[in-house]
């Protein structure tokens, strides 16, 4: 299936980097460069030194910046998450239907990969390849994001809004390895904007979670 963004942009800007908000500093090109290099070439044959030769900057300045080449595609995976994780807290905390939050968080996170999707292909290619330690701060902050937006199903499934056939665990494992894929067939030249996507997903997750009419209340304890 080929989708395409409308205008050429996605509604939601790419992530900014949490190191470096000037537009044109070192570790902002650097980012640049890197999520560019790893893209097209991948993160193994992608080297440091053709990374600060796009950059225009030295070795010695990358690495005043940045530890290792492990630790710009660490920081290329984490730039996502940090958006996607302020913008959950945001949803998950304005109140109101939790049908409603639900629908609008599973949208938003469809519409923030796309929007960043080669950082997204990256992370889905790539992230086995960094180290012990970087994999594990990686999967710190995405566990963060997973038992937040597991809150909102445990919440519904509380209410009686969402089934309390399916555990809340599997639920979010679903839906985000769903998304995760993105990157492996959505195309800029297709016919559904982000946002048409992002709420085909969300209404596919509303549908799985609807409740049995034959099921008890609302969860208690």
């Amino acid at each position: 299936m080929a989708v395409r963004t409308r205008g050429g942009d996605a509604a939601v800007p790419p992530a900014p980097s949490a190191i470096g908000s000037a537009e044109g500093s070192v570790p902002r090109r650097l980012l640049a460069e890197a999520t560019r290099l790893f893209a097209e070439k991948g993160f193994d044959r992608a080297s440091v030194q053709e990374i600060v030769d796009a950059a225009g900057v030295t070795k010695g300045a990358m690495y005043h910046y940045f530890d290792s080449k492990d630790d710009l595609l660490a920081q290329i995976y984490a730039r996502v998450l940090r958006l996607q994780m302020t913008r959950l807290e945001e949803i998950a905390g304005q109140g109101g239907p939790v049908a409603e939050r639900v629908y609008e968080a599973a949208a938003d996170v469809v519409v923030t990969t796309i929007a960043n999707l080669d950082d997204a292909s990256i992370a889905l290619r790539s992230m086995h390849q960094l180290s012990a330690a970087k994999q594990r701060e990686v999967r710190a902050e995405r566990r963060r994001y997973h038992e937040l937006f597991r809150s909102l199903i445990t919440e519904g499934q509380a209410e009686g809004a969402f089934t309390a056939g399916v555990p809340a665990d599997i639920v979010v494992d679903f839906y985000f390895g769903s998304v995760h894929h993105l990157s492996t067939w959505y195309r800029a030249d297709g016919r559904l904007s982000p946002e048409e996507i992002g709420g085909h997903y969300a209404r596919l997750l509303l549908d799985a979670l609807r409740p049995d009419p034959r099921e008890p209340g609302p969860l208690r304890g």
